[in-house]
């Protein structure tokens, strides 16, 4: 049987799976290879292998992270997932946060505004679905949907989007400063590979529900996007929550490689389990008095 890596061991593996992936300043979006896989060359058999033994690391530690929340403390993990429609997400939901305890996780997608949220400040309804102590959030589209919508379709003037750049910095510093780690990943596909995917739900019943006529009209817009997540990507990758940009044409790729990325931030808040907030001794001694 293969020895089993230590944490030091698994923890140099994911530092270089997220140097790889980090955001660099000045290069543009559209400079990816979109069908590359970064530090997993071994192709998706071999890429699924790894994906189920990082799950069972981060079940360990997610049941860490959640032991912590119950007794007090404070630590908890934001996944923001940002991607042009059909890049993965939703995927990502499912295979990601599926090989941890679905009682410790907290998602929320975030669609157009309602009526009561563009009564708010744009962050209201994003500090509302924010994870609680001891849980793993994960946003499906998020907060940078207020700069990247507004900056493809001109409706925001550059005064407004630095003053929503800006909202954003704070508000993620702030996070970070209470606990919360914020894991940032664009899941990037690419024009064929986005043309095959809307295609296919065309094809298929079974798909029809994924598909909306908007889906093309935003294709058409595709360049604005990506000048606006070049933006994005520039303004609000800093320090303590850095962008890392996921290429997503093969989707076991980007679900390995969000893993990863999440597997890192659970090792890197390095809890222990718990203290007894109670006398060990006495307890067992009182439960042996019922046998």
């Amino acid at each position: 049987m293969a020895k089993r890596p230590s944490d030091d061991e698994v923890r140099q593996r994911l530092d270089r799976v997220a140097d790889a992936l980090r955001a660099v300043p000045g290069r543009s979006i559209t400079q990816l290879d979109a069908a590359s896989t970064p530090e997993y060359s071994q192709g998706k058999k071999e890429g699924q292998a790894t994906l189920e033994a990082i799950g069972g690391r981060m079940s360990e530690l997610q049941e860490r992270l959640f032991a912590h929340g119950r007794t007090g403390g404070t630590r908890s993990v934001l996944v923001v997932l940002q991607g042009l429609d059909t890049a993965g997400k939703g995927g990502i939901a499912r295979h990601v946060l599926g090989l941890v305890d679905p009682q410790g996780v907290a998602l929320k997608g975030f669609g157009r505004p309602t009526p009561e949220e563009l009564e708010h400040h744009f962050l209201w309804r994003v500090r509302n679905a924010l994870p609680p102590a001891g849980r793993i959030g994960l946003f499906d589209r998020s907060h940078y949907e207020d700069v990247l919508v507004p900056h493809a379709s001109g409706t925001a003037d550059a005064a407004e989007l630095d003053r929503r750049f800006a909202d954003i910095e704070a508000f993620e510093r702030e996070l970070v400063a209470n606990g919360t780690t914020v894991v940032k990943a664009v899941l990037w596909v690419s024009r064929d590979e986005q043309y095959n995917r809307l295609h296919e739900r065309l094809e298929r019943p079974d798909k029809y529900w994924k598909y909306a006529p908007h889906d093309v009209d935003v294709r058409l817009q595709r360049p604005a996007y990506e000048a606006a997540y070049d933006d994005v990507l520039a303004r609000s990758s800093y320090d303590v929550a850095p962008w890392h940009v996921v290429p997503a044409d093969h989707k076991w790729y980007a679900r390995l490689a969000v893993s990863a990325l999440l597997l890192r931030a659970l090792l890197d808040l390095d809890l222990g389990w718990p203290e007894a907030s109670f006398d060990v001794a006495a307890e067992l001694a009182r439960l042996e008095a019922t046998r």
